[in-house]
């Protein structure tokens, strides 16, 4: 009986010490059960043509997944991304169709809109770690400032994107779907922060600002850091948005914003800061992909599909939650 007793143990030791090195790892498990549901109902959906139309589309979602996550490591929200996207989303188009459209023009639009959302990202820090207000309040109230600007913008949805830039981001290079050099792009990005004192520093003050303040921490910079760098991942998911619809949306984005911090969770995240992987709410964002996939091929009536989609995401946020809350007890 006391060996039995001691080989659970170990087995429940063994199995926290792998979800806390790898705490994405029950996403992964449902995302493979994803793959295979999809497959059964629509052999085609493992195609490489619908795996990169499945990338191609929620590629916006995976980037604003990522921009809600280096805020959630400092145990901080941002309610805005999803205006931002789509503050970003149409300047750049207006600013291509007014300088021309040509690949220059484009490439110039894009850098403006880098920089918007950075200025996004420092007006959502400066109001929360500057004059300390509540992030879930301030960030509400930023959301409905960046949505009023993107509407001074582009009043009316529909202003078209330059064909080079749609054809860019759907097309194909030696063979390859654009999307995938973004990816490729994006993973090697995402490796290289990971490894800098920024990351570190934020999910250091997430665990505890306190201390962080005493182990000499720059806490309010560090905070602003995380906002920043949520406004400028924000403004790349805009640029997926505009290269997918190829037009201009005042309130594209919208809503995309929960979808963000329910990636961020259902990958393994804790919302009180200190813990989490930008890995997780990657695969988390294609597993809101595939739901919404296998509740279209599940041929599930029209007038259901949100029901029912809603009720798949909180199942896989339940499983995700329990799962990587075990890991951690």
């Amino acid at each position: 009986m006391t060996s039995v007793s001691t080989s659970t143990r170990q087995e429940n030791q063994g199995f926290r010490t792998l979800l806390g090195r790898f705490p994405f790892l029950p996403a992964l498990f449902i995302l493979v059960v994803l793959l295979v549901l999809n497959g059964i109902f629509e052999p085609n959906s493992l195609s490489f043509r619908s795996l990169t139309g499945l990338v191609r589309t929620y590629m916006a979602l995976m980037l604003l997944a990522v921009a809600q996550t280096y805020v959630v490591y400092a145990a901080e929200i941002d309610l805005s991304v999803g205006a931002i996207a789509s503050l970003v989303n149409v300047t750049i188009i207006v600013l291509m169709q007014n300088w021309g459209g040509g690949g220059l023009s484009v490439l110039a639009a894009l850098g403006v809109g880098v920089l918007v959302g950075l200025a996004c990202g420092l007006v959502n820090g400066f109001v929360v770690a500057a004059l300390r207000l509540q992030a879930i309040v301030a960030t509400f109230a930023t959301s409905i400032f960046f949505t009023g600007l993107a509407l001074v913008i582009l009043p009316v949805a529909g202003m078209p994107a330059p064909t080079v830039f749609w054809r860019t981001y759907g097309g194909t290079f030696f063979g390859i779907p654009f999307v995938f050099y973004a990816a490729v792009a994006l993973a090697f990005l995402l490796y290289l922060f990971a490894r800098t004192r920024l990351a570190t520093q934020l999910l250091a003050v997430g665990d505890g600002q306190q201390a962080a303040f005493q182990s000499g921490l720059p806490v309010t910079t560090i905070r602003i850091g995380g906002y920043v760098l949520c406004g400028v991942f924000a403004a790349l998911a805009a640029f997926c948005i505009t290269g997918d619809t190829a037009s201009g949306d005042p309130l594209v984005g919208a809503k995309m914003t929960l979808f963000s911090v329910a990636a961020v969770v259902l990958g393994g995240s804790a919302l009180s800061g200190g813990f989490g992987t930008v890995a997780g709410s990657v695969i988390a964002a294609l597993i809101i992909g595939l739901i919404n996939s296998l509740v279209f091929f599940a041929g599930t009536p029209s007038h259901w599909q949100n029901f029912v989609q809603g009720l798949a995401i909180l199942a896989a946020l339940m499983v995700g939650v329990l799962v990587s809350r075990r890991g951690r007890a």
